[in-house]
């Protein structure tokens, strides 16, 4: 085996060591923040297990990179399968540098390294034409740092390859190792500088995750207001903050992006890694204003596509839930109809400013019983089950199916919001006091039903932070385990509410009941994927300032499919249809939760 000169092992430790200084310097800095930040409360490792299977997952298996960017994902995989493969080999380098080898690669080993370098080869030139050339505009302006690190890791592979391949002496030898050094010590210190860091924090980002998709952490006492000033950011969220990668998948599939709001999800993040470099983690300067937009924040539908799609483990609606409850709590959000929301839940106990009477006249127009312990189920209404005109028609439809058959059930007598809105929009005060309120009136309840996915994620999640735990069930899993009417000739199109797919990842169930009113045939963004009805975050309630409204534009989608029903499972999706369809096309498929439609098949 060739071995370098005196001369060239000097020069290589004094290039090495500086490299190594750069290296170690940055990294911790950032290691120095994320220490120094707050503790996050109520985070724990256990249990374990979870945390190792989505490990293995996600990072070992890169199989939520591959999943949602089939092409890019499986080039990215092949970058990361590759550096863990020349793990060896870059320190079998430096030890050649150092006077040392330790193991000649010219084996089977090598020879499964140059396949990876091959592989590695062809996937950065791929992912270099892609961002250089079709520039998708989620990866946002062209970045030729990106185009330099391509062409270092090229370089890395050309040079390991020749070496493998021809095994060079004499000069050459001293050519190509010279230039595959160049390479790693100019590689080495650009990783913590750029966004390349999160080849180091990544795996750890997703290790650490609170294992709950859009988990709200819980504030740490009467005196945490939420995410307010640089000593709020706590060390997930520094933690996060320097593992974004900018890959721009939250972008592409954020709502309010899509609509040509200014929220950008990624600039949220970056905004916040802007911030923490600049003021740190421990001073008064305020979170909200120089690096992040208020407006930004309040135009979050809450629908999680960004955290689902996010391959890095970094977990965007604790973040912003976070920064309007800073906004919220301290009375920097001046926004008139979150006011008007917040005193309607705070008298009415609704959002909409509905007396309670209203609510009981309806229940005595459909005799319903109330609860009294003894029934099975406990039928949560909802606000709009409650109120509004079209929820009404679910919840008698509803009933229908349930006194059909022979399902016993009742309603609470007295039912406020379950908070949903209020959580949402960081109101933690107003939260607590409607929670408690109807844990108290869940007292006796041992099962409850509703129609609404946002009742049931906060009912069966966000209440368990008040130390109960409720068994709610929403209305589509039920229907799917009674008996199926049978199906009418028409199409129909199911819209995946976020609440109830990404959110309580239930997709199967519905779309099993909404089958029962035809052919059942898929909108373009479905699944996990689908795209919100904009409805969530509070926003059905706040309205819309900018861009196209998100229900037009998911309308469109639907009502583009042909189908003669769109089938929804929400009562909010429901009512941001309502108009949405009809703004769509001039006949407008017909609208008709899987309540409806399962009602509708029962005989007369």
């Amino acid at each position: 085996m060739e071995r370098l000169h005196s001369l060239e092992s000097l020069v290589f430790l004094a290039l090495f060591t500086g490299a190594l200084v750069v290296f170690s310097k940055r990294v911790s800095r950032v290691a120095t923040l994320i220490r120094a930040a707050r503790k996050d409360p109520g985070f724990s490792l256990a249990p374990l297990t979870p945390r190792i299977k989505e490990f293995v997952w996600e990072v070992l298996c890169q199989a939520k990179v591959i999943k949602e960017r089939p092409l890019a994902g499986i080039a990215h995989a092949f970058l990361f399968w590759g550096f863990c493969a020349f793990g060896l080999v870059s320190l079998n380098h430096f030890a050649i540098g150092f006077g040392f080898p330790f193991f000649d690669f010219h084996n089977v080993y090598g020879l499964l390294a140059a396949a990876f370098a091959v592989a590695v080869a062809v996937s950065i030139i791929g992912l270099a034409i892609r961002r250089l050339i079709v520039q998708p505009k989620w990866l946002g302006k062209v970045s030729y740092e990106s185009g330099f690190i391509a062409l270092l890791i090229l370089t890395l592979m050309v040079t390991y390859l020749y070496d493998f391949v021809l095994q060079p002496a004499g000069l050459a030898f001293h050519i190509v190792w010279w230039l595959h050094t160049a390479a790693l010590l100019i590689f080495l210190p650009l990783i913590p500088h750029t966004k390349h860091l999160h080849l180091l924090l990544s795996p750890i980002t997703v290790f650490l995750s609170r294992g709950k998709f859009s988990a709200i952490p819980p504030l740490a006492g009467d005196e945490d207001f939420g995410l307010v000033a640089s000593k709020d950011i706590t060390q997930l969220m520094t933690l996060q903050a320097f593992s974004c990668v900018e890959c721009g998948r939250c972008t592409e599939h954020c709502p309010a992006n899509n609509t040509g709001k200014s929220l950008d999800p990624k600039q949220i993040i970056l905004g916040l890694r802007d911030h923490i470099n600049e003021f740190g983690v421990l001073g008064d300067e305020a979170l909200i204003g120089k690096h992040i937009a208020q407006e930004d924040l309040f135009q979050c539908t809450s629908c999680g596509a960004c955290e689902n799609q996010c391959p890095v483990g970094i977990e965007h609606l604790a973040i912003i839930i976070g920064l309007r409850r800073g906004a919220v709590n301290t009375g920097a959000w001046e926004d008139g109809h979150g006011g008007k929301l917040f005193l309607n839940l705070e008298r009415y106990g609704n959002p909409m400013g509905f007396a309670s009477s209203e609510r009981d006249k309806f229940v005595k127009k459909l005799e319903l019983p109330l609860f009294d312990g003894t029934q099975e189920y406990a039928l949560w209404m909802g606000c709009m089950g409650s109120y509004d005109p079209q929820g009404r028609e679910v919840v008698a439809s509803l009933v229908k199916v349930l006194r059909h058959h022979g399902i016993s059930f009742g309603v609470l007598k007295k039912e406020r919001c379950s908070g949903d809105s209020a959580r949402r929009l960081g109101n933690d005060l107003l939260f607590q006091t409607l929670a408690e309120q109807n844990i108290s009136a869940l007292e006796k309840a041992t099962k409850v039903l509703s129609a609404c996915p946002h009742c049931v994620r906060t009912i069966g999640e966000d209440y368990k932070e008040f130390g109960v735990e409720i068994d709610i069930e929403h209305h589509s899993t039920l229907l799917a385990r009674l008996p199926a009417g049978k199906p009418d000739g028409k199409t129909v199109v199911y819209h995946d509410p976020c609440y109830l797919g990404r959110y309580q990842d239930n997709y199967e169930a519905p779309r099993q009941v909404a089958a029962q009113a035809g052919k059942l045939i898929e909108a373009p963004r479905h699944g996990e994927r689908s795209f919100c009805c904009g409805a969530g975050g509070g926003l059905a309630l706040l309205g819309e300032e900018k861009g196209t409204r998100v229900n037009h534009e998911r309308a469109k989608e639907l009502a583009a499919t042909g189908a003669d029903i769109v089938a929804a499972a929400c009562p909010f999706c429901n009512t941001m249809f309502r108009d949405g369809l009809a703004a769509a096309t001039e006949n407008p498929p017909k609208l008709l939760d899987i309540a409806q439609i399962a009602a509708a098949r029962l005989p007369d």
